[in-house]
């Protein structure tokens, strides 16, 4: 998965206000305890961390 297209999904399933501040804030045991941003900023396959949101949140399923 591109930055690009995960960015897209996190536009379509949180809007584009609210995608990068739950990105910035939002911490995730499956990503070690990192935040969205924290876990690409560390190298983390934005396919490995687009699976870790989905699953803490109830993503459509047109964007799984």
């Amino acid at each position: 998965m591109r930055l690009t297209d995960f960015w897209n999904r996190m536009n379509r399933h949180f809007g584009e206000r609210y995608a990068e501040s739950w990105a910035r804030d939002y911490v995730i045991a499956e990503l070690g305890g990192r935040t969205v941003i924290q876990a690409l900023d560390d190298g983390i396959s934005a396919k490995e961390v687009w699976r870790a949101v989905c699953g803490v949140t109830e993503v459509d399923s047109r964007l799984r």
